[in-house]
């Protein structure tokens, strides 16, 4: 089991659990292991290389070929990255010249010709049906002989695997971090706890678990392994029978709910009886998923158990048959009476609902006595609500000036984003600042004292992860708002995909926009090179797998964004294909290597949005000339077919404008906050002797081990809690 569990170790932690196994001499394997690593990108610390090279050489050998599959995986190297121009980035041709080729070749091709002619005839000829057109002409291997080795450099990208603790111990603390997580975990993360909820269910668990998706997850290796579930409201149970079905823990998306064995419909409406059964009034949450309810009803047959009514009172809720009034209706008369004060004294006992409603409450405040009604409030509860929605609040208010902007963005829990006019009156200064004290000042009381504060440069920027789900799973990536430096001469994009069933073309582009968020140019399909670089040609379909790149010259980009875009042409949707993945390197200009060079691949990130377009970051260059990357993790919806970068160039520009105006609550904000003894900017030299609160961008070897290091692995940590 441990062999099984060790690379989502690995995944989340960068640790490798403490190899076991028998005394030997594994210097050299573990020597050749630690090369096999840097060849992309990745290396052994030095406690590491010296437990293993204490062991057996077949031990050694064994945690190399675990190992490197794992690191292969996240960095992207476990695919063939083949190309259609094989020469890529040299001699990709002008897109006509190009275009022209390939009806010329279909002219010369007995099965097409009659086609091609009647097209031409016509005006009008469709690229997918040349033969040569969107299909690979060579194999790997064969491209792979068109490219020299690549050359090493100082700025490729190296990560450290450390040494881990003893192999239970260290799933077991990946579990309760996962378990315990303060914000929302991304869908591959909660996957991650499902398996190690079944795995850990006998063992030691978290305090408390705060995020009600994981607390369905851990609900459903409890029932399963005959324990009782953690239930505190009936939605919790709605929750938990998803989980049971394999469907949506979040309750964004229906669940087709399955014929349920007898113990487990005991063990749910038992649950539903006992939560009602103490607080009558949670029936009235069962409106909110009326719906659901009622479907679950079909399967739970709560009529054949009359020793659990309260259980039956949720599902006549549901149906109508009786009513709830609801906490939320209650608040909703009172602001339709215009009664702010009223509703305000009413949400005092939801403290989290009251910060989440300040700013509706505040814009319908008619005078001062009413505005200072909902601040005293905000002030007497503040210390009841949770740490994420206080910086939620924060951030919210940070862009709630008096002066707003013309647009609002929204980006929903998956990813989705829209733009429309921001019509709301502002919240007005003397109360936006007195709340924004009582929230720095709440903040600060909670956080720990951090002793002597290292800080890595390169993390400030990095927003704070509020929601898991603002950022995708992956290698190096950061949550959603963050910005960090790109340092290098050449950067290339790429991404892969490989479809599940039918035909799928997705189109990797770049799109430049000036100053002002006007287009400069784009590379795409339709232009497969510019002055700023080239693309590497178009697949139209990915049975096997396919990918694109694109070649840009830092120096030589017009404008001052660039925008990397996938655009879903035809086929299955992101969430619908076997794998998908986004990510961008970084090299010198004498660099030269394959189109895919695992060791300078800085970022690695899963495509698993609900959009037809997905942005996963911008590019921006700042007023030093220096370029830095803007996280975005962003889908639009996009037409059902058909995108391109020229179809959603404004929407995407106006997208980019909001993202980029609008404030992010980031680790200099929090670290600001702290009450530091000292506080110091690494420079990347040593250390200080004694222990510290590290924070940066990857853990650094030669840390005092009695250290709190915080990297982007586990950046939430640092939300109060």
């Amino acid at each position: 089991m441990v062999h099984r569990l060790e690379p989502l170790v690995v995944r989340h932690t960068l640790r490798l659990p403490r190899p076991t196994g028998p005394a030997g001499e594994g210097a050299v394997a573990a020597r050749q292991f630690d090369a096999a690593l840097m060849s992309v990108g990745f290396k052994l610390s030095a406690e590491l290389l010296e437990r293993l090279s204490g062991l057996g050489e077949g031990t050694v050998v064994d945690t190399a070929v675990r190992t490197l599959g794992t690191v292969r995986e996240m960095v992207g190297d476990h695919v063939a990255h083949n190309v259609y121009f094989v020469d890529f980035p040299a001699n990709v041709p002008d897109t006509y010249d190009f275009w022209m080729r390939c009806i010329a070749g279909a002219l010369a091709d007995d099965e097409a010709r009659d086609s091609v002619l009647e097209q031409l005839g016509e005006g009008v000829v469709d690229l997918l049906t040349l033969p040569s057109y969107g299909r690979y002409q060579h194999t790997y291997a064969e491209m792979l002989g068109h490219h020299d080795e690549l050359i090493a450099a100082a700025g490729d990208r190296m990560t450290v695997l450390h040494l881990g603790g003893d192999p239970d111990e260290e799933v077991g603390a990946l579990y309760l971090a996962l378990a315990g997580s303060s914000t929302p975990l991304g869908e591959e993360s909660l996957r991650d706890l499902d398996v190690l909820a079944r795995a850990c269910v006998e063992g030691p668990q978290p305090e408390t678990v705060p995020v009600r998706e994981n607390r369905a997850v851990l609900n459903r290796a409890r029932v399963r392994a005959g324990s009782p579930p953690l239930l505190d409201t009936v939605t919790d149970v709605l929750r938990l029978a998803c989980a049971l079905s394999d469907g949506d823990v979040t309750l964004v998306g229906p669940t087709r709910f399955r014929k349920l064995s007898r113990p487990l419909r005991r063990a749910l409406l038992a649950g539903l009886d006992s939560v009602v059964a103490a607080s009558p009034a949670k029936l009235a949450d069962v409106r909110v998923h009326r719906e659901a309810w009622k479907r679950l009803g079909e399967r739970l047959h709560p009529h054949e158990y009359p020793r659990w009514p309260h259980a039956a009172d949720v599902f006549a809720v549901a149906r109508g048959e009786k009513r709830a009034p609801s906490f939320d209706g209650r608040v909703e008369e009172l602001l339709g009476m215009h009664d702010v004060t009223g509703a305000a004294k009413v949400l005092k006992s939801a403290p989290g609902k009251l910060f989440r409603a300040l700013d509706r409450l505040l814009r319908m405040a008619l005078d001062q006595e009413e505005r200072d009604s909902v601040v005293a409030a905000a002030e007497e509860v503040v210390g009841e609500v949770s740490g994420r929605v206080l910086l939620s609040v924060r951030e919210h208010l940070a862009n709630r000036a008096q002066d707003t902007g013309e647009t609002r963005v929204f980006v929903n829990r998956l990813g989705r984003a829209w733009v429309t006019e921001d019509e709301r009156p502002p919240v007005l200064p003397p109360e936006r600042e007195r709340l924004i004290a009582v929230l720095d000042e709440e903040l600060r009381r909670r956080l720990p004292d951090p002793g002597h504060l290292l800080i890595d440069p390169d993390a400030l920027d990095v927003a704070l992860p509020l929601s898991g789900r603002a950022a995708a799973a992956g290698l190096g990536v950061l949550p959603r708002g963050s910005v960090s430096p790109v340092d290098g001469e050449l950067l290339r994009f790429f991404v892969y995909w490989k479809q599940a069933a039918h035909r799928t073309d997705y189109d990797l582009s770049a799109l430049m926009l000036d100053a002002e968020f006007a287009t400069v140019c784009w590379l795409a399909y339709t232009n497969l090179k510019d002055l700023e670089g080239e693309h590497s040609g178009d697949i139209t379909e990915a049975p096997d797998g396919a990918s694109e790149f694109i070649d840009l010259r830092l120096g030589a980009v017009r404008g001052e964004y660039i925008v990397p875009q996938v655009n879903i042409f035809a086929g299955e949707g992101f969430e619908e294909v076997e794998e998908s993945f986004f990510g961008f390197m970084l090299r010198d200009a004498e660099q030269r290597g394959r189109p895919f060079e695992p060791r300078t691949v800085r970022m690695k990130s899963g495509l698993r949005g609900p959009g037809r377009v997905a942005l996963p970051l911008a590019f921006r260059r700042g007023p030093d000339g220096r370029w830095r990357a803007k996280w975005l993790h962003l889908y639009l919806r996009g037409a059902p077919a058909a995108n391109r970068v020229e179809g959603n160039r404004v929407s995407v520009a106006t997208l980019l404008r909001g993202i980029v105006e609008r404030e992010q609550l980031t680790v200099r904000y929090l670290t600001g906050l702290m009450d530091a003894t000292t506080t110091t900017v690494w420079d990347g030299g040593t250390f200080p002797e004694g222990p510290v609160t590290y924070i940066g961008l990857q853990r650094p070897e030669g840390l005092h081990p009695e250290s709190r290091i915080v990297v982007p692995e586990n950046l939430r940590d640092l939300i109060p809690e």
